[in-house]
Parts: structure tokens; sequence; C-alpha cells
């Protein structure tokens, strides 16, 4: 592709396309029993072992320990580093030290090119920002990781002149030189001296405005939903109920969606999750379905209890890890949102005195078509942004905790913005706690910055949690309430100044299945204890592309492993490759963590499949080594806010006998 100066583009109505949008298949309410062909992705175990000399294998990286330091005072709260230029309505981790960083068209103070920017790279490294161009507008785009390696940001809105006003020229001849963004596929590969590219080539066939992103299994991405305009909430007039794929297959045209169509107004950034079966997990106002995309159909699942999730609710929303021991089977877990009904979103109550919802759902749809009850918030939570740490827990911050997404200049507003009671404290969910004791919010720190509307987060590399954003108004506004926000902050985990485990071989590319690999642990990696084998973990994690409450495509797995101890006091670890299904893990760059006791090794990036936008080969699962036998006793684990329990993995793996060899006999 090559960069655009301008952008002249076709303004079809979506309407004037609808001879060409295919009609959805009608289906049965979706039941497990019969929609779901389960199986199971563990290795075999073996009791031959295959040498794995690390040095014939050149294509390895081992880390080290984070670059960025701090004092042990920050640790479980946030730190102000730097100014990102734009304010972050989006962002996404790029590589090792680059976060890119997209606004919506406004009078930053950064420019480039004789304008205001509203895109920047970030330095981790320097904690500087880097204006980057953007021919059309962002505002309110989505975004996705592409199986290349690319970086995917789609749609936006018109070309806007001062106080967000749509200008009279869409082609870039008005007051801050941009151009319509509806239609605009841009795209960006990271890294030194990246740019945004924007060919209207590759533009889409119709506008999308609010639009959902999913990485699928060949790399491509699945796009749904949004609306043409622009509105604080959806119409039938403005909407574009519809899905389509990028890149652009020859023949492919929008095909219509019933869930959408019966879900309006408040069915803006689909809440969506590609899940284990191939197919897509939505979560849309009160309603939700399971679309198998490969023949257009949807398949109705029970209404989503107690409030809506989606925008302008934009309740916190995950994808639970997937790991050996649930069989990589997706949990998708939402909390908070808005107490709405359909009719009261456009009423003219007094939105932002409404009180954020406190209840937390989740569902597995690969076992079951019913909601579950998880525990709830500690207070009501709207905007908040939900975060997968490596050490399997789930970081949530951000957000308000009354009103709604969203700003205007509606008679009840708070200088434009529709929420107030920022909540500045963070909480932390751990999956792997009893019911009643998930949230824990102990010994954690409270921000000292405001994150409302248009706020985001993502993982960083070295485990803490990059944070920014919030601007609640149609253009610049530094002295508001709610100020337009360029702080960017980190948050510290409790394992942040623990010694990182450093292991050796962690390969550059994964296949769906195939031959094992080995890593190499020290004793200092065991912190001296070589008990806490037993509660290693190898997991990859999609960090995923964050607007809106929303990281489109997040997700973790863990890959299976056995263990050969060594005399040392360290071990090799023995790891399977990605599970072989390329819906559990979609094609390209992952971060691969080794975690020991909960402490997580720095990340390091991995291309998972082929990195070619294609169907990807699936190998059988080598066996395994059975593993060493290990009678010690783990360290003290911790509970994720600076105090310490027994681990509950060891009394798991105490129970557990295996051979007196190393690797000559099986488990039993």
């Amino acid at each position: 592709m090559v960069a655009s100066s301008s952008s002249t583009r076709p303004l079809p109505s979506l309407f004037a396309l609808s001879a060409l949008i295919l009609q959805p298949v009608l289906a049965e309410n979706w039941n497990p029993r019969i929609h779901v062909n389960r199986r199971d992705y563990v290795a075999p175990r073996t009791t031959e072992r295959i040498p794995r000399p690390l040095k014939a294998r050149a294509d390895t990286v081992k880390p080290g320990q984070p670059t960025h330091t701090v004092s042990d005072n920050l640790i479980l709260g946030f730190e102000v580093i730097g100014d990102s230029g734009v304010s972050g309505q989006q962002l996404f981790l790029g590589d090792d030290t680059k976060v890119y960083i997209i606004d919506k068209v406004e009078n930053n103070p950064l420019t480039i090119n004789d304008h205001p920017a509203w895109a920047s790279e970030y330095d981790l490294t320097t904690n500087t920002a880097r204006p980057l161009e953007v021919v059309t507008n962002t505002f309110c785009a989505g975004g996705a990781l592409l199986g290349t390696g690319e970086w995917l940001n789609i749609g936006g809105n018109q070309a806007v002149d001062a106080l967000g006003v749509t200008s009279p020229s869409q082609n870039g001849s008005n007051l801050y030189q941009n151009s319509d963004g509806a239609f605009a596929a841009r795209t960006l590969t990271p890294g030194e001296g990246a740019e945004w590219y924007d060919d209207p080539a590759q533009d889409l066939t119709t506008r999308r405005w609010y639009p959902s992103l999913e990485t699928i299994e060949t790399g491509r991405i699945f796009i749904l939903g949004g609306n043409q305009y622009g509105g604080f909430v959806n119409n039938a007039a403005n909407s574009n109920p519809t899905f389509e794929f990028w890149p652009k297959a020859d023949g492919e045209v929008p095909v219509e969606s019933t869930i959408l169509k019966n879900t309006l107004p408040a069915n803006l950034y689909p809440i969506t999750h590609l899940i284990p079966t191939g197919q897509v997990l939505l979560n849309i106002n009160l309603n939700a379905a399971i679309l198998d995309y490969h023949t257009n159909t949807e398949y109705p699942l029970p209404a989503v209890p107690h409030a809506v999730r989606t925008y302008p609710a934009s309740a916190a929303n995950v994808m639970l890890p997937m790991t050996v021991a649930n069989n990589w089977t997706a949990t998708v877990m939402y909390c908070g949102g808005s107490d709405l009904q359909s009719d009261q979103w456009t009423s003219g109550m007094a939105l932002i005195n409404v009180a954020a919802s406190d209840s937390c759902i989740s569902i597995t749809p690969e076992t079951s078509n019913q909601w579950v009850d998880e525990d709830p918030l500690p207070e009501g939570r709207v905007m908040g942004n939900a975060i997968l740490l490596p050490d399997g827990t789930v970081f949530v911050g951000n957000g308000a905790n009354t009103g709604v997404a969203g700003y205007g200049n509606d008679t009840w507003v708070l200088q434009e913005s529709y929420a107030n009671n920022p909540i500045y404290a963070p909480l932390i969910y751990d999956p792997s706690k009893p019911s009643g004791q998930r949230w824990n919010r102990d010994g954690l720190k409270s921000s000292e910055v405001a994150r409302m509307y248009h706020s985001t987060a993502t993982l960083l590399p070295d485990g803490s949690v990059f944070i920014t954003g919030s601007n609640p108004h149609p253009d610049y506004s530094p002295n508001a309430v709610f100020p337009t926000e360029y702080r960017v902050e980190r948050f510290y985990p409790w394992y942040y100044n623990k010694r990182r485990p450093e292991p050796s071989g962690i390969p550059t590319s994964l296949t769906y299945g195939g031959q094992y690999f080995d890593l190499e642990l020290s004793s200092d990696d065991l912190f001296g204890n070589i008990g806490n084998i037993n509660v290693v973990k190898v997991v990859i994690i999609k960090t995923g592309f964050s607007t809106h409450a929303i990281n489109f495509g997040q997700r973790m797995a863990e890959l299976d492993h056995t263990f050969t101890t060594n005399a040392a006091g360290g071990a090799t670890l023995h790891v399977s490759q990605a599970p072989p299904n390329a819906a559990i893990m979609q094609p390209g760059p992952a971060w691969f963590f080794v975690v020991v006791n909960g402490v997580p090794s720095v990340g390091v990036r991995v291309m998972i499949g082929s990195g070619k936008i294609e169907e990807q080969q699936i190998l059988a699962a080598e066996s395994l080594p059975e593993s060493s036998t290990v009678t010690a006793t783990a360290d003290a684990s911790p509970n994720h806010s600076g105090a310490y329990h027994a681990s509950p993995l060891f009394s798991l793996f105490a129970t557990i006998v295996v051979a007196t060899s190393a690797w000559l006999f099986p488990l039993l």
C-alpha cells in the first residue's frame, strides 16, 4: 500500500447497496449439545524423550529483566510516566517498545504537516510521543490485528471542523485537513519509522462508525455493525446492520445481521469474541447470539440479564484464560454497564444520574447456553477496562460510577460529559478463587487521574498496564472538569519488582500443533526451590486493540507442558506448540510468558501461524515426555494484593505421583 495524502471516496447509501447484501439464515436457539463438537487438545504423554538441544535452534530468545525500574512504593499503584501527544481514544501495543495511539480529529497541541495530529507513536523507552499522519477522521473507529502482524483501523466519522462540526469539505480542504473516515481501512506495521497507510482502493463497501472487529482463523478481520453518520445511539435509518471481512475477497458482499436489526438503539460497538468452535459470540444491547459466519447463521441465546453491556453502557468485558485444565474452553465475562431499557436511551432522562450496574455475568457457550451470575463488583462501573495479566488474573480500571459513555449539549450534562463520579480505585479479579472471593483490591492504590469516556488500557511486555485517554468533549478541552487527557500512566502489579524468570529457548514462532520445544529454567528462575516447578505455566497473550471499554481480540491461552529436572536445581520444560485450533489463538503476533509461581518473565513477541492471511496448517500435537517426580513444596504464592497464602496449585500437583526417573516411567 502507499500513503494517501487525501481521500476522494464515494458516498453510497447503505440502502443503495441493499440489493447486494446477503440475508441471514434464521436458526433454532443455541444448544451446545447439538451445535458443538468438542475435542480434547491436551497432548498425549510418552515415556520417550527426544533431545532438543537449544544450540541447534537459532531462532530463540531469552528475555531479561524489565528495563523500566520503579521503587517498591509504586507497586500495586500508578505512576504518570509521560504525555501521549494525542488523547488516547484508541490504542494498541505494537512491539516491545512502542504503543500506538489514535484520537479523533480535534485541535490537539501536537501537530504534523501544519495541522493538529490525531495519532501518535509512544516510545516506552523514552516516554515520548511522535506524531503520525492520518488523513481521515478516526473518530470512534475500530481496530484489530491481522495474521500478518499488520494492525487494521476501520471506519470513523465524517470530516469535521472546530468543535466536531461536520465540515463542508469532506476531502481534506478544511480547518484540520481531514477527510471522511467512514469507509477507511488504515494499516500500520509496527517498528521504527512506522506510519499509517490509508489507501482508498482498500476501503470498505459501506460506511461504519462504531464498528467491532474480530480476527478470524485465517488472519482476516470480521467487521460487524456500526452506523453511517454518527449519533449518540443508533436508529433504523442510520444503522449498518451487516458484517463483512477485510481484506475483501472477490465477490464478497456485506451480510445482514438479524440481531443488529433487533437491538436498536444501543447496538453500537457490539461485543464480539471468536470462540474455539470458530463461531462468534455476540452480546448486543439486551440480546445475545452465536454467529456462524461460515453459514451466515445466527443462533439466539437467552436475553442478557441485569444490564446492557454494549456502548453506551460500556461494561468491562474479557474472555477469561483458556487453560490446559479447562481444555481451552472460552468463558466470557461482562462486568458493569447500565440497567436501561431501549426506550430510555432517547427519552430525555438525565442519564448522567443513572447508577452504573455492579453486576457481573459470564457465559461458556461451548458447554452451556445459560448466563451465570459472577461475583458482583464492589461498586457499579461503566467504561471500565478489563486487562488480562500473565499471572492469570484480570486488572480492571478506568470508568465512572454514574452515567453512560458519550458527550453532548443536553441540559443535564457536566460540561458535555454524560458520566460523573469517576472511579479511581482499580480491582483485581482472580478466576481461580472460590465464588465470593474473586474480586480483590486489598493494598491497591488509586490513580489520581479521572479516566472517563474515551479512556484506554493495554498490557505491556513487562507485565505492567499502560493507561491513557479520557476526553468527553467534541474538541480539545484542557480546562474542563474532566479535561482532554494526555497523561500516560502505568499500573504495577504485585510481581513487577520481583526477579523475573529468564527462560532460554523461547521460539520466535509457533505452529498449530506439531513438534514440542524445550525451554531451560535455572535454579534462579525457580527462586532456588525446585518445588516451584510444579506451579510453572507457559502462556501466550494477545493484548488487543483498546477502545470504548473493549480490547478487541484480547485473549490468553496456556501452552501444555511437562518438565525434566536437573542436578543443578533447574529444569527443562517440554512445551507444546499452540493448540491445534486457530480459533483458540488466531494467527498473528502474540506475547509469550513463562510464569513461575505467579511471577511472569518479560513477554517475548512471537508469531503464531504462518504469518500470512490464509488457511492455517493444523498439525497433530506431538506427545510430551512424562514429568519428573518433584515432592518439594512450592513457595507460598501471592494473593495479588501483597499478602501471601499457600499455593492452591501445590495441593493438586502434590497428589500427582510421577516416575522416580526424570523421564523413563509414566505417570500413574
